[in-house]
C-alpha cells in the first residue's frame, strides 16, 4: 500500500494526494497565470484532468492513470476522525488526504488548520502543508498556491497550500521549468521604435528654451603637472591630466536669469533606450527581497518614456521572457506592470541562462533604439554553469555572459551589462566579472531597502547619454616627445608603436558626466626653446539624437614654459586629486588580490600604507574634498576585512563595487546607502541625483513632479587650466 501511495505523490509531483469530485455545474479550470517554478504540475496531469467526465466519479487507473489506494468500509480511513462520520467518494465532500496518508473531510480539516494548527489529529505528525478553502485572504507571503488552473476556484473545492523552500534550495534536485507560453525561436517581434525626437515639453518661443535638436560640444580642458621645467633639466614621468566634460543633455531642466521662479524644460530631446532587465526570482528571493524588486521595477517602468523601450527575463532553474521588447506607452507599462506582479519565487540560480535570453532579445531584435543596455540583479551563485576550479585552475567567471555582449566582440552595438549583488549570499566576484567583460558596472545592494534607489540611479544614466563612441586622441606636438603610459582604467588606451600617438576609447557619456584621464611622457633637455608645445588633444564621437559624427579639438594646445631656472614650483591640485584616484584604485586592487589569497593581514596594510601616502600629498593638506573622501572609502574597506568571516559576507563585494566605480569613473551603489550627500558619491551627474531623489521623496504610483536639476556630485570648485 505504501508503495502504491509514493507512486502516485510521484506521478503528482506533489507531497499529498487529492480527490476532488467534479459535477455537471464545474467551470472548465483557468489557466494559471503566475511564473513559478514549483507551480505547473505534468502536462499529464492536466490533461488527465481536462479529460475527466463531467460527473461525480471516482479516480480509476483507466480515468486518472493513476492507481490510488481503494477506501472500504471496513477501513478505519473511511471514518473522518474529526467529525466521525463515514468519507466516500461521490456524496458531495471533498476528502484531502495528508502527507502521513491519513484523510478527512476537507471542510473539517480546513475548520481544523485555519487557526495555525499544522498537526495530525490522528499521529500527531507536523504537516509541511496544510489545506486551505478560498478566498486565499490570509496567505503568508511567503506561501504560493499549488495549480491555480487546475482546481477550479470555488469556496466548495479544495485547494492546497505549499510552504516555498528553504531560502537556499538545492541546487541538484529536480526543478519543473517555469510556467510559460510557447517562445518564438528569433525574438523579432519587438515594437517598432519611433525615430521621431520626442521633446520633453510643448515648445515656447522663450528664449530660455533650447531649440536645437543636437547636443552640446563636449568640454576639454588640459592641466600639466607643472607650469615650467627649467630648460638645462628632464622630467621623468611628467603627468597631464585631460579633462572631460558631457554636455547638458535633453530632458535637463534649466533656469531662467531669475532663479526663484520654477525651472524650465529644455525642448532638447533625448536618446530612446532598449532596456532589457534580467532579474533573479530563485527561492532565495522569496518574501520581501521579492516585493521589493517588484516595487523597484516598478518605478523604472514608471520613468521610463513612451519611445524606449523594456523587456523583462525572469530566471531561477531556467529563464524566460516575460515579454517582447515594447514601448512603455500607457498600455506598454500596464503590461509590463502586469508580468512583474505576477512573479513568484522558486527553484535554484541559473544567471548564465538568464543572459542568454537577455542577450537573445538584444541580438534579434528587428530595430534598435540609440541606447541599449542590460540590468541584471541576483542574490545567489549561478550552481549550473560555474563549477568548482580544479587545482591551480581559476574559475572562469567570463563563461557566464554571452560572447556578443563581450566588450570589444563585434557583433553589434556595445550592450554593456550593469550588475547588481543582492545581499549578503551572492557570488560578488561573478557578478563583477560579468560587469567588467561587458563594460558595465557592478554595484553591491547591502540593504533590501535601497534596491529601488540603486535602479533609480541606474536608469538615470542611461536615460540621459548624450555622447556616444567617443574616442580621445592624443598626439605629441614636440618632435622629441614621447608617451610613457595613459592612466584610463578599465577603457582601452593604446599607444603607438614610436609612442607619438594615444587613444582611449570610452564609449558613452551621461549628461554632465566627468572623465579624467593622466598622460604621461617625459620631458627633455631643451637649452633654447623658452616654452615648449607638448600635446594636442582631439575627440570623435556620435551625436545619438542626429546620429552626427562630430570631431572636437581642444583650442589650446599644452605648453610648458622653459626658462633658465625655476624657483619653488607649486603642484596642480587637479592633476595631484587624480593621481590620488589612481593610487587609491590601484591599492584597493592590490589589497583584493592578497585577500583572495587569504592574507587579510597584508591586504589591510596595503590600505594603510594608502591613506598614509594620501595624507602627505598637497590635495590632503589643502583640505581637498576628494582625497578626504577616499581616505574614509579605504578605511572601510579596512574594517571589511578585519576577518574572513566578515570579507566573505560583505568586503569583497564592497571592495569589487569600489573598483568598478572608480574604474569606470561611473556611480554605483555600495553598501547600505544611497544618500546622495556622503562622500562616497563624487562620479553621480545631476540626473542620476535627481532620479534618486524622486524615488526617495515620491510614493509610487503618484504624479511625477518636475525635480529641480541639481549640481553633479563634484569635490572640487570649477578647476581653472593652468
Amino acid at each position: 500500500m505504501a508503495s502504491k501511495w509514493r507512486k502516485a505523490k510521484m506521478a503528482l509531483g506533489l507531497n499529498s494526494c487529492l480527490y476532488v469530485p467534479k459535477t455537471l455545474d464545474d467551470a472548465p479550470p483557468a489557466a494559471g497565470t503566475g511564473f513559478s517554478d514549483g507551480s505547473a504540475l505534468s502536462p499529464t496531469v492536466s490533461q488527465v484532468e481536462s479529460q475527466r467526465p463531467r460527473t461525480p466519479t471516482t479516480p480509476t487507473p483507466s480515468s486518472s492513470g493513476l492507481r490510488l489506494p481503494k477506501h472500504t468500509g471496513k477501513s478505519s480511513k473511511a471514518i473522518c476522525s474529526i467529525c466521525l462520520t463515514t468519507m466516500k467518494p461521490g456524496q458531495g465532500h471533498a476528502i484531502f488526504t495528508a502527507e502521513c496518508s491519513h484523510s478527512f473531510h476537507f471542510h473539517c480539516i480546513t475548520s481544523n488548520v485555519k487557526h495555525g494548527n499544522q498537526i495530525c489529529p490522528v499521529c500527531r505528525a507536523k504537516w509541511k502543508e496544510v489545506p486551505f478553502q478560498n478566498p486565499a485572504s490570509n496567505l503568508s507571503s511567503r506561501q504560493s498556491r499549488i495549480s491555480r488552473g487546475i482546481w477550479p476556484q470555488d469556496d466548495g473545492w479544495m485547494t492546497v497550500v505549499q510552504r516555498l523552500p528553504h531560502p537556499r534550495p538545492d541546487a541538484n534536485r529536480h526543478i519543473s521549468p517555469l510556467r510559460q507560453a510557447h517562445e518564438p525561436g528569433v525574438f523579432d517581434d519587438d515594437e517598432l521604435v519611433d525615430h521621431q525626437p520626442e521633446a520633453t515639453a510643448k515648445s515656447s518661443s522663450d528664449n530660455t528654451y533650447f531649440n536645437d535638436r543636437s547636443i552640446g560640444e563636449i568640454e576639454i580642458k588640459t592641466y600639466p603637472e607643472v607650469s615650467s621645467v627649467a630648460r638645462s633639466a628632464s622630467h621623468s614621468n611628467f603627468n597631464i591630466l585631460l579633462h572631460l566634460k558631457a554636455p547638458i543633455g535633453g530632458g535637463e531642466q534649466h533656469y531662467g536669469e531669475d532663479q526663484a521662479n520654477p525651472p524650465l524644460i529644455s525642448q532638447n530631446p533625448r536618446a530612446p533606450v532598449d532596456l532589457v532587465t534580467v532579474l533573479d526570482i530563485s527561492g532565495s528571493m522569496a518574501g520581501t527581497k521579492l516585493v521589493l524588486l517588484k516595487r523597484a521595477m516598478g518605478f523604472v517602468i514608471q520613468n521610463l518614456g513612451p519611445s524606449d523601450r523594456l523587456s523583462v527575463i525572469a530566471f531561477s532553474s531556467t529563464a524566460r521572457r516575460l515579454f517582447p521588447l515594447r514601448r512603455m506607452t500607457d498600455a506598454g507599462k500596464q503590461e509590463a506592470l502586469q508580468a512583474v506582479n505576477a512573479l513568484i519565487s522558486n527553484g535554484g540560480t541559473n544567471i548564465a541562462e538568464g543572459l542568454r535570453k537577455g542577450a537573445k532579445v538584444m541580438t534579434d531584435r528587428k530595430c534598435k533604439s540609440p541606447v541599449s543596455s542590460i540590468i541584471l540583479l541576483s542574490d545567489g551563485q549561478d550552481t549550473y554553469t560555474i563549477t568548482s576550479p580544479r587545482a591551480n585552475s581559476r574559475t572562469d567567471y567570463q563563461s557566464l555572459l554571452p560572447s556578443s555582449l563581450h566588450r570589444g566582440s563585434g557583433a553589434g552595438p556595445h550592450i554593456p551589462v550593469h550588475s547588481f549583488g543582492f545581499g549578503a549570499d551572492h557570488d560578488a566576484v561573478s557578478m563583477h566579472s560579468i560587469s567588467e567583460a561587458s563594460g558595465g558596472t557592478f554595484s553591491f545592494i547591502e540593504a533590501e531597502s535601497v534596491i529601488q534607489d540603486a535602479f533609480a540611479q541606474c536608469i538615470g544614466g542611461l536615460l540621459s547619454v548624450v555622447v556616444q563612441e567617443l574616442q580621445v586622441v592624443v598626439d605629441c606636438v614636440n618632435p622629441r616627445l614621447r608617451l610613457n603610459s595613459i592612466k584610463a582604467g578599465n577603457y582601452i588606451s593604446t599607444v603607438t608603436a614610436d609612442a607619438r600617438m594615444g587613444f582611449i576609447e570610452v564609449g558613452d557619456l551621461y549628461a554632465e558626466e566627468e572623465r579624467d584621464f593622466l598622460v604621461i611622457l617625459d620631458i627633455p633637455i631643451d637649452k633654447y626653446s623658452a616654452d615648449m608645445t607638448l600635446v594636442k588633444i582631439k575627440c570623435h564621437y556620435k551625436d545619438p539624437i542626429t546620429k552626427e559624427l562630430v570631431t572636437l579639438e581642444e583650442s589650446r594646445n599644452v605648453v610648458i614654459q622653459r626658462p633658465e631656472t625655476t624657483g619653488q614650483l607649486s603642484v596642480s591640485m587637479e592633476v595631484d586629486r587624480q593621481r590620488n584616484r589612481v593610487c587609491a584604485a590601484e591599492a584597493m586592487a592590490e589589497a583584493r588580490a592578497a585577500a583572495e589569497r587569504g592574507d587579510l593581514t597584508a591586504a589591510v596594510s596595503v590600505l594603510e600604507h594608502c591613506r598614509k601616502q594620501l595624507s602627505e600629498t598637497v590635495s590632503a593638506q589643502a583640505g581637498d574634498r576628494l582625497c578626504v573622501a577616499l581616505g574614509a572609502e579605504l578605511k572601510e574597506m579596512q574594517e571589511r576585512m578585519a576577518n574572513r568571516r566578515v570579507y566573505e559576507s560583505s568586503g569583497r563585494a564592497y571592495v569589487l563595487s569600489g573598483l568598478s566605480s572608480h574604474s569606470w569613473q561611473r556611480a554605483t551603489a555600495r553598501g547600505d546607502s544611497m544618500d546622495s550627500t556622503t562622500l562616497m558619491h563624487a562620479y553621480q551627474t545631476p540626473s542620476m541625483v535627481d532620479m534618486v531623489t524622486r524615488s526617495q521623496t515620491m510614493y509610487f504610483g503618484s504624479p511625477s513632479p518636475q525635480l529641480a536639476a541639481r549640481p553633479a556630485r563634484s569635490f572640487s570648485t570649477q578647476p581653472q587650466p593652468r
